[in-house]
């Protein structure tokens, strides 16, 4: 089942969330201001007609004249102002209350039982509720516009924090210690915000604070190794000869290059590591450093270029690549020149899973298939020595072949300019 996720910005979802608050807020007042002007007019109406048949009550019964529009026993008065007569009471009906205004009758009975009415319908009443509405619907788009500019500048505020915490946080991550995400997202105002950045902040000292003990007793006993493991190889050196002590002599070999890769590790980890630049043919260089290392290994030259590198770290990058590749690769190995591209491949089972996610990491040999020899510092060291060289290290899954191969491609991709004194840090993708 596939989920669809959307994806929408703080500051619009900040304006949304207002414009909708300023809308209900001012449809709810626009309702309330609108119904109490319509009951204030209806009132006012009925309050205009019956002081106006008082008033033509008292100017027929001293003049005997009819005044104010008035009139007797009118054949349309309502029925309920009739009732209301007949019980001897003065009292006002609103008829009509459509587009054309409010129609209001009064009414009063006469000593000599006759009915006296007067009626008019207020058309400016109709024409005044009009313009109030429109006031109304001009104000509460006033409001919601309003409302809207105030989410976009509060969302925007907001959201520029965030985004610099966020492009802080992605260069802790990447190894930058001297980036701390309160001073990114800077500002006056203490918010939210804050707390996480200090929490952020917090972390990555501990992190950090932590990975330096590691780094240090890691480098620590690796250096402490260093005397132990080459007496033992010196004086395997001294055992007569036979299969023993060839074994003893490999043995003590594999222990010593496990301490020099271990203190290499440590090395690149320390950040202290600097590129020596020399311009370098990369075909030729590649090719001459390919036929030591494995000469089985097939060089395709599609592009030449010189580049400004370090030819040691180069030649340590290339070696472990193709170690890596036999080690837990097949046959045939494909070395491909291509400008400032340097692609190694093998058609074995690929890379695992895990190292695909999450890259290489020391000590980590990957899945059942690639699993039971090294012990994944090959390809640790290989991506320490692209960062310093200002390099860039891709691993991915080759697409299978007509004949059911597959493999695994490691690319290089060599900066066109060279690398800062500090080094730069690489960007190691893994793709699929």
């Amino acid at each position: 089942m596939v989920r669809l996720a959307l994806r929408s910005g703080l500051r619009w979802k900040v304006s949304l969330a207002i414009a909708a608050v300023s809308a209900l807020v001012a449809i709810a007042l626009s309702l309330v201001v609108h119904n109490a002007a319509r009951v204030s007019m209806l009132d006012n109406s009925r309050a205009v007609m019956d002081d106006r048949v008082q008033a033509a009550q008292k100017w027929y019964e001293k003049s005997g004249y009819l005044g104010f529009g008035a009139k007797l026993d009118d054949q349309r008065l309502p029925e309920q102002l009739k009732k209301e007569a007949a019980r001897g009471l003065r009292a006002t009906y609103l008829g009509d209350t459509g587009a054309a205004g409010p129609e209001v009758w009064a009414s009063v009975p006469l000593r000599d039982g006759r009915v006296l009415s007067v009626h008019a319908q207020f058309k400016d009443r109709a024409k005044i509720l009009g313009d109030l509405d429109r006031v109304l619907v001009l104000g509460s788009v006033s409001v919601v516009l309003g409302g809207i500019a105030l989410g976009v500048l509060i969302g925007d505020q907001l959201s520029r924090r965030l985004r610099k915490a966020a492009t802080a946080a992605r260069k802790l991550a990447e190894g930058d210690s001297e980036v701390r995400v309160r001073d990114a997202i800077g500002g006056r105002v203490r918010d939210e915000t804050d707390d996480l950045a200090r929490a952020v902040d917090g972390m990555a000292e501990a992190l950090q604070q932590r990975l330096e003990a590691e780094r240090r007793v890691t480098a620590d006993i690796a250096h402490e190794l260093r005397t132990p493991v080459t007496g033992l190889l010196t004086a395997a050196e001294l055992l007569p000869p036979g299969r023993p002590t060839e074994l003893v002599r490999d043995r003590a070999q594999a222990m010593r290059q496990l301490v020099e890769d271990v203190l290499e590790v440590a090395r690149l980890d320390g950040f202290a590591e600097r590129a020596e630049l020399q311009e370098i043919a990369l075909a030729e260089f590649v090719t001459r450093r390919v036929r030591v290392a494995a000469p089985d290994a097939q060089v395709s030259v599609l592009r030449d270029a010189h580049v400004s590198t370090d030819p040691r770290r180069l030649e340590r990058i290339i070696g472990n690549l193709l170690a890596n590749a036999a080690r837990h690769g097949k046959p045939p190995f494909e070395v491909t020149v291509e400008g400032r591209v340097l692609r190694v491949r093998d058609h074995g089972p690929g890379f695992p899973e895990a190292l695909l996610k999450d890259g290489p990491s020391r000590f980590r040999t990957g899945s059942k298939d690639r699993a039971g020899t090294g012990h994944g510092l090959g390809l640790t060291i290989a991506a320490g020595q692209a960062r310093v060289l200002g390099a860039r290290l891709t691993f991915r899954n080759a697409e299978p072949t007509a004949e059911g191969r597959e493999g695994a491609v490691a690319v290089l991709w060599l900066p066109e300019s060279a690398p800062t004194n500090t080094g730069s840090f690489p960007v190691i993708e893994v793709l699929d």
